[in-house]
């Protein structure tokens, strides 16, 4: 779990997709482990900073990862 040390909340239940497809479900560490991703990585895509970067490029694609908290 390097990088997740101080972050409260890294077992929050969340939804990754990509595009119209569901990625996967659970919690963040389980769907890091799945995508074989940091869970920061997870968490970083939930904040508003990544959604301002995504909304800022110039082409939209269907390969945008989105993760939102169920």
């Amino acid at each position: 779990m390097s990088g997740m040390t101080g972050i409260k909340g890294h077992n929050i239940e969340i939804a990754v997709y990509r595009g119209e497809e569901v990625l996967c479900m659970g919690t963040l560490n389980e769907c890091a482990k799945k995508l074989k991703v940091k869970p920061g990585t997870l968490y970083f895509y939930l904040m508003p900073s990544y959604a301002r970067r995504v909304a800022k490029r110039k082409r939209t694609s269907g390969n945008t990862i989105v993760v939102v908290r169920t």
